[in-house]
C-alpha cells in the first residue's frame, strides 16, 4: 500500500535506488528536473532548452553552473544526462592535471553523454586548450611522438555536452567562458524551499518529521540544501538514539543548538570568526591574510565559505582597507561598538538641586 504523500511511480524509484546500493548522499538528489525543489526561473529555462535540444535530435548546448557550493550544480548535470538519454561522467578540475587525462575521459565518452567538470576554474592553462576544439568542433587533438618525429593525430568525438560548476566565475578565462552556449547563476534558497528539501530528504531517509521541525532545520541551513540534508542527519542520529519515532520540533531545536548552529544558521566558526573580527581586532578593518592567520585557516576557505553568508546576514562589510564589522555583528555577539558611548539618564531635579 503506497503511503500518504507517496505516488506508485516514487515509490518505484526509492525501491530501485535502495537496490542499487547507492548511498542516501546520492539517493537524497532529484532524479528529474519537476522533482528539483528551488531554482525556478533555472528550471524553467532549462526545461525549455532540454525539450527544443531533443525535438531536434541534438545534444544540449554547454552549459556553465556558477553559485556558492551545495546548491545543486552537481544534481542539475545528473538530471541533464538523465533527460538527454545519456552518461553522466564526472570529474573535476584540479583532477585534470595532464592532457592524457582529458583524453583518456574525451575517447570513451558515447553520444548524449553529459562530462561534468566541477570546479572548473581551476583548469590548467593547457587543459584547456584541448577542451576548445571539443567543446567547439567535437574533436580530439593530440600530439604523439617527440621533437621531428612529432606528429598530430585528429580524432572525431561523439556530440555531447560538457556541464561546468564553478564557485568563483569571475576567475575563468574569456576564451573558456565564452564558449558555453548556456551560463546560469544559482541562487541561495529560501526557507519555504528548504522545508521542502527537508521534508523530501526524510522521506527518501524513511524518518517521520512534522512540518514544524523540517521548518525549523530549514531556517538553520543558510539557504543552502547541502547544509539542510546534513542538518537532517545529525537530528535524525539524535531521535535514534533517544529512542524517537518521530522528529519533532523541540526535539529539532534542542538537536541543532546541541550542534552549535543558532537561528541564524550561524555555527561554531562563524562565531570565532565575528568573536576575533570584533574583539581581537576591534571591528576592524583588517586585511584577509591577517585574519585567516589569527584563525589558523585557510584564505580562500574564509573568502568562499564563511565570508559570504555573513555579508548576506548584514554581519560583515568588505572595504578597500580590508574586512569590517557591522554595528549588527556587534549587536549579535552582545559588545558595544567602539566609538559609541552609552547615553547616561539624565539627572532628576533633585540632583540638579544639590
Amino acid at each position: 500500500m503506497t503511503q500518504p504523500g507517496r505516488t506508485e511511480k516514487t515509490d518505484k524509484t526509492f525501491e530501485n535506488l535502495r537496490a542499487s546500493g547507492e548511498e542516501d548522499a546520492l539517493s537524497l538528489r532529484p532524479q528529474a528536473l519537476m522533482d528539483f525543489i528551488g531554482q525556478d526561473s533555472l528550471k524553467d529555462k532549462l526545461s525549455i532548452f532540454i525539450r527544443a535540444s531533443q525535438s531536434r535530435e541534438e545534444p544540449l548546448d554547454h552549459t556553465l553552473f556558477y553559485g556558492p557550493p551545495g546548491l545543486g550544480k552537481t544534481t542539475l548535470a545528473g538530471i541533464i544526462a538523465r533527460e538527454m538519454n545519456g552518461n553522466l561522467r564526472i570529474t573535476s578540475g584540479p583532477a585534470l592535471e595532464r592532457a592524457g587525462d582529458l583524453a583518456a575521459i574525451l575517447s570513451n565518452i558515447q553520444p548524449n553523454d553529459v562530462l561534468f567538470i566541477d570546479e572548473i576554474h581551476r583548469m590548467s592553462a593547457n587543459i584547456e586548450e584541448i577542451l576548445y576544439p571539443a567543446m567547439e568542433d567535437f574533436c580530439l587533438s593530440i600530439i604523439v611522438g617527440k621533437g621531428p618525429l612529432a606528429r598530430s593525430i585528429r580524432l572525431q568525438l561523439p556530440r555531447f555536452t560538457l556541464v561546468g560548476a564553478t564557485t568563483r566565475l569571475g576567475l575563468l578565462t574569456s576564451p573558456l567562458r565564452a564558449r558555453f552556449g548556456i551560463v546560469e547563476q544559482l541562487h541561495l534558497y529560501a526557507p519555504s524551499e528548504l522545508t521542502e528539501i527537508v521534508v523530501r530528504g526524510a522521506r527518501v531517509l524513511e524518518t517521520d518529521i512534522t512540518q514544524e521541525a523540517a521548518r525549523e532545520i530549514g531556517a538553520r541551513a543558510r539557504g543552502t540544501p547541502r547544509v539542510a540534508l546534513r542538518l537532517l542527519r545529525r537530528v535524525r542520529d539524535v531521535a535514534t538514539v533517544r529512542s524517537m519515532d518521530v522528529i519533532e520540533e523541540p526535539l529539532a531545536k534542542a538537536a541543532l543548538d546541541m550542534l552549535g548552529v543558532d537561528t541564524l544558521g550561524l555555527d561554531d566558526q562563524d562565531r570565532k570568526f565575528l568573536s576575533a573580527l570584533t574583539e581581537l581586532f576591534d571591528g576592524g578593518p583588517v586585511g584577509l591574510s591577517t585574519l585567516a592567520a589569527a584563525l589558523n585557516e585557510d584564505s580562500q576557505t574564509i573568502e568562499d565559505i564563511y565570508e559570504p553568508y555573513l555579508i548576506q546576514k548584514g554581519l560583515l562589510e568588505r572595504t578597500p582597507r580590508g574586512r569590517k564589522a557591522t554595528r549588527n555583528a556587534y549587536g549579535y555577539m552582545g559588545i558595544t561598538q567602539p566609538g559609541i558611548q552609552r547615553q547616561l539618564p539624565l539627572p532628576d531635579d533633585d540632583m540638579m538641586e544639590m
